[in-house]
């Protein structure tokens, strides 16, 4: 049986359905393939080095980094310019209240 790229590196710290844990990599532009509207509508929450961040443009849990807009700089196609930061990733759905399971390396 082989793993699927959703979980295959993750953890899971509750018996919750794998499908409650949220994709290894995920982005909040339209234009990007690893977008998905569904998964956004329910809420994700990153952890960055131990703090909640809640200004990320893509994350990667397996590779462990994730994407900030750089101010309010933008690039010549009109679209914001960003910051790829390195650290430890972990996320979770926010519409599953407290203690939510975690995708983490």
């Amino acid at each position: 049986m082989t793993d699927t790229p959703e979980t295959a590196d993750t953890a899971i710290d509750s018996g919750l359905p794998a499908g409650d844990v949220p994709p290894d990599r995920l982005a909040i532009q339209p234009r990007s393939p690893y977008f998905d509207a569904d998964k956004l509508q329910r809420g994700i929450g990153i952890r960055f080095k131990g703090t909640v961040r809640t200004n990320v443009e893509e994350y990667c849990i397996s590779e462990g980094w994730i994407r900030v807009q750089a101010g309010k700089t933008m690039d010549r196609k009109g679209q914001p310019l960003t910051l790829k930061l390195s650290g430890e990733v972990e996320a979770w759905y926010e519409d599953l209240g407290e203690n939510p399971p975690l995708a983490q390396v």
